[in-house]
C-alpha cells in the first residue's frame, strides 16, 4: 500500500528543515492520545538514530502499549538555496506493520516557500496492503482483508494523521514567525511532563529555545535541574542564566474531591509556587550570594478562579475569584508567586480554561461515549463552557513569556465559548454520533464527589479572553467545530 501527501508551507525550506532538525518535531507531530514518544527530549535526523514510540492512549500501562522502533535509514541533500531538496526516510526496525517505509522530503519551492511531500509504503500483518500500489489504489492488497477493511481503515488512519501533521507543522511554523525578532530564551519549567508541560517543551524547542525540566529527585544532564517543593529546597546557583521560569506543577484536579484530596491539590501548588518565587526574589535582590536571575515567572492558574457557577455573567480578569474549593485554590496559588512579583519579576497567571486533547483533560472520557453512540451533554443545556485547544494553550505560555507587556491574571481561553447543549451536538457531528441523551448527573458524582462534578463537570463559566488576544496572541482555533476536528483528526467530509 502507498499513500501520499503533499503539504504546502508558506516558509523556507531552511527553516522548515531547522525545525525537523531540533528536539520536540516528534512530539509535536504525533497527537497526544495516539502514542508516546519514549525519548521526547532527542532530536535531529542523523542516519542510524532510532525512535520508538509506544502506541495507544497515554491511560494504558507502558506494559499494554504496542512498542514500534523506527530508524532513519538514509539522509539525501540536494541543490542549495530557496529550492534545496532534503529527503530523510524512516523505515520500521520493529513494530506492528510487515514493513513500513516512510520517505520525507522538504523541498523549497521558492523564496520563503516550501512543501513537505510525504510518500508511505507499507505492508500490513498478513501481506494486506502490498508495497508500491498507487495511492488510492483498490489494487489486490487493498482487497485482501475481510471486506477490505483492515486495509481500507489503515489508509483513513494514515491519511488523518499526515493532515494532522501538515497542519500542526504550518501552525506551529506560523507562531514561531511572529516572535522570529524576539530572543531565544532558556526557560525552566516545573510539570514538564504533564499534558500541557509535554507539549510546552517540545514546541520551546522546536522554536530554538533551551527548556531545563525541573524535577524532582536527581538530576540527569545539564538540561536538568532538581527541586524539592515539599521540603522547600530549590538551589538559586541552578537557575543562574535562566531568563523565565514556568510553573505548571501541582496534583492533578480530576479525582474524587475528598478532604484529603482537596488538601494535596492546594498544597502542592501553594508551596512549589511560594518556593519558585521567594528563590526567585532573592536572585533579584542578590541575597546569598545569587546573581540576578530569571526575570519572568509565568505560573498556571485556572477559569476556576471564578467560581463554578456563575451564569449569565461575562467574566474577565477584573472579577472576583470565587468561594468554592477551585476558587480558594486558584487565589491561594496566584498569591503565591507575589514575592517575585515584588522583586519586580514580570509575573503572568495564565487562567486555563477546559482544554480540548485526546491524550487527557475534560474531552478524553467524553470520546468512547459518543463513539458507543450513547454521548450527550453533561451540564445544564445552557451552561457555558469556555475551551481551549491543547496546542493553542501551549501557544499561550510561549506567547506569555515573549509578550514583555503581559502581565498579572490572564484568562487562557478561545475567543468564542459555547453551552453545554452546543458543545454535546458539535462533538457528535464531528464522530458523526448521536447526542440525544443528557450524561445522568449520579455519574460524575460518583466519579468526583457532588463538589468535584459541580465544579469539574457542571461549571457555567462565560469567559472573555479580551486581554490575551489584545496582547497579540493569534489563536489557531476559534471555533469549537474547526478546534474538535484537529484534536480529533476527523476532516469536514
Amino acid at each position: 500500500m502507498r499513500i501520499e501527501a503533499r503539504t504546502p508551507l508558506d516558509h523556507g525550506v531552511d527553516e522548515v528543515l531547522a525545525w525537523h532538525e531540533r528536539p520536540g518535531a516528534l512530539v509535536r507531530l504525533t497527537p497526544p492520545g495516539t502514542a508516546r514518544i519514549e525519548d521526547p527530549d532527542a532530536g535531529g535526523l542523523e542516519v542510524g538514530r532510532r525512535v520508538a514510540v509506544r502506541l495507544g492512549p497515554p491511560l494504558l500501562p507502558t506494559g499494554l502499549s504496542p512498542r514500534w522502533e523506527l530508524r532513519h535509514a538514509s539522509r539525501e541533500d540536494r541543490g542549495s538555496g530557496a529550492t534545496a531538496v532534503h529527503s530523510f526516510v524512516d523505515a520500521q526496525v520493529t513494530g506492528h506493520f510487515r514493513t513500513w517505509r516512510h520517505q520525507h522530503e522538504i523541498a523549497g519551492t521558492g523564496p520563503g516557500s516550501s512543501e513537505i511531500r510525504d510518500r508511505i509504503d507499507l505492508e500490513l500483518p498478513g501481506g494486506i496492503g502490498s508495497t508500491g500500489e498507487a495511492a488510492g489504489g483498490g489494487g489486490a492488497g487493498e482487497a485482501s482483508g475481510v471486506g477490505g477493511l483492515p486495509a481500507r481503515e489503515a489508509r483513513r488512519t494514515i491519511e488523518r494523521m499526515l493532515a494532522f501533521r501538515g497542519a500542526q507543522l504550518r501552525e506551529d511554523l506560523a507562531f514561531h514567525a511572529r516572535y522570529a525578532g524576539s530572543p531565544r530564551l532558556v526557560v525552566a519549567i516545573a510539570g514538564a511532563s504533564g499534558l500541557i508541560g509535554t507539549q510546552l517543551v517540545a514546541l520551546l524547542r522546536t522554536g530554538g529555545h533551551r527548556v531545563i525540566r525541573m524535577v524532582r529527585g536527581r538530576a540527569e544532564g545539564p538540561d536538568e535541574i532538581p527541586w524539592d517543593p515539599e521540603h522547600g529546597e530549590l538551589d538559586p546557583a541552578d537557575l543562574e542564566g535562566v531568563d523565565a521560569v514556568v510553573n505548571l506543577a501541582g496534583r492533578p484536579i480530576s479525582t474524587r474531591f475528598t478532604a484529603r484530596a482537596e488538601r494535596e491539590i492546594l498544597t502542592s501548588r501553594v508551596r512549589g509556587g511560594d518556593l519558585i518565587a521567594r528563590t526567585l526574589a532573592r536572585m533579584q535582590d542578590g541575597s546569598d550570594g545569587a546573581s540576578a536571575g530569571p526575570r519572568v515567572l509565568v505560573q498556571a492558574s485556572a477559569i476556576g478562579a471564578y467560581g463554578a457557577q456563575r451564569p449569565g455573567e461575562v467574566l474577565t480578569e477584573d472579577d472576583a475569584f470565587g468561594d468554592d474549593v477551585l476558587a480558594r485554590v486558584c487565589e491561594e496559588w496566584e498569591a503565591s508567586s507575589a514575592p517575585a512579583a515584588r522583586a519586580g519579576v514580570r509575573v503572568v497567571h495564565l487562567r486555563t480554561g477546559i482544554v480540548l486533547s485526546d491524550g487527557g483533560g475534560a474531552l478524553l472520557p467524553q470520546i468512547p461515549m459518543f463513539l458507543a453512540g450513547i454521548g450527550g451533554r453533561l451540564a445544564a443545556p445552557d451552561a457555558v463552557l469556555s475551551w481551549i485547544t491543547l496546542d493553542d494553550m501551549a501557544r499561550a505560555y510561549a506567547h506569555a513569556l515573549c509578550a514583555d507587556e503581559l502581565e498579572g491574571p490572564v484568562n487562557a481561553v478561545a475567543p468564542a465559548p459555547v453551552t453545554s447543549r452546543e458543545f454535546a451536538r458539535t462533538l457528535g457531528r464531528v464522530l458523526h454520533r448521536p447526542a440525544l441523551v443528557p450524561v445522568p448527573g449520579f455519574g460524575p458524582a460518583l466519579l468526583l464527589g457532588s463538589e468535584g462534578a459541580k465544579e469539574l463537570v457542571r461549571a457555567d463559566q462565560d469567559v472573555d479572553a479580551s486581554r490575551l488576544l489584545g496582547s497579540g496572541f493569534d489563536p489557531a482555533h476559534t471555533e469549537l467545530e474547526q478546534a474538535l476536528r484537529h484534536v480529533l483528526r476527523r476532516p469536514m467530509v
